[in-house]
């Protein structure tokens, strides 16, 4: 590399820091989807430099007491933007910071809300799964982002949920439920029983594609369940705040349901898991955002998981 190239590069990365600073010095941008529980859009993408990281949707809901933070962003910088918009909000302390499950997503802004000494809330199995794949994570979240990812680190919980638990903020319940297997081993909702709004994490995708790393048969069992909950309102962990309902999780049912009925199929006709790859689910691409980007490697997680099936 000559020294020109080399300064280009080093102007590059300076540019992209200075942008994450910048970022991080401004409020997230948020919307009140109902009294006391506010939320912001991530991207629908992948984490890039552009958007630093900032793929999921994540939020926060006021009591009269305290302030409670529902997933924390992709980065440190996405944390201290999402903290930013709570003083924007209100001075009330955030007593509590909930992830609702372990990928980097939703889990790397939490160091920004260390000072204010919450405890750290999520699933009995979220501390373990973040540890198995903590080094996998921080290195393709520093591949990925670059600059945008400094200061970004993994924070355990220090309180966990196995079933169901409460959380009272003042004047506000929130009610917090561990699932079967699904989306990962170590998914949480949050139901604000005061505003009847649904927090879903990654149970549900509103518009973009539906990611299993858990499992699909699980998956399929808890959103019979979720459904039942008829919620008045909706954050889904990516896509459109507030989405129609049923009709999201309808089209998320559907769609899981069709790819564990064709991998089925795949198998009991012999075929191998690269045919099921390259022949199922092809007319779902028009349906789905980041279709192109998840939709096989959920043929891949359907057939490794249905494959055993008795």
């Amino acid at each position: 590399m000559n020294l020109a190239s080399a300064w280009r590069r080093m102007a590059f990365v300076i540019l992209i820091a200075s942008a994450t600073i910048v970022r991080a010095q401004q409020p997230l941008s948020v919307r009140q989807i109902a009294p006391g529980n506010f939320a912001h859009r991530g991207h629908d993408d992948v984490a890039t430099p552009a958007n630093g990281g900032d793929i999921a949707n994540v939020g926060f809901v006021v009591g009269t007491r305290c302030v409670a933070v529902i997933d924390t962003g992709g980065t440190l910088a996405e944390g201290r933007a999402l903290r930013a918009a709570i003083r924007a909000v209100t001075p009330l302390p955030v007593c509590y910071v909930i992830n609702t499950h372990m990928h980097p997503d939703h889990i790397f802004g939490n160091a920004a809300f260390r000072d204010d000494h919450p405890q750290f809330v999520g699933s009995a199995k979220l501390a373990q799964a973040e540890a198995a794949r903590a080094d996998n994570y921080l290195r393709a979240l520093n591949r990925e982002l670059g600059a945008a990812a400094a200061g970004s680190e993994i924070v355990a919980p220090t309180r966990t949920i196995d079933g169901i638990g409460t959380l009272d903020l003042g004047g506000r319940k929130l009610t917090l439920r561990t699932w079967k297997t699904a989306h990962t081993n170590n998914d949480l909702t949050v139901y604000d029983e005061k505003s009847g709004t649904l927090w879903t994490g990654d149970l549900l995708f509103a518009g973009c594609m539906p990611v299993v790393d858990g499992s699909v048969v699980g998956w399929l069992d808890d959103i019979a369940r979720i459904r039942q909950m008829n919620p008045r309102h909706v954050v889904p962990g990516h896509g459109p705040l507030d989405p129609p309902w049923p009709q999201t999780l309808d089209a998320e049912q559907r769609y899981l349901a069709d790819l564990a009925r064709d991998v089925r199929a795949a198998i009991k006709k012999g075929e191998t898991i690269q045919r099921a790859v390259d022949s199922i689910g092809l007319d779902e691409r028009r349906k789905w955002l980041l279709y192109d980007v998840y939709h096989r490697r959920n043929v891949t997680a359907a057939y490794a998981e249905l494959e055993w099936e008795q």
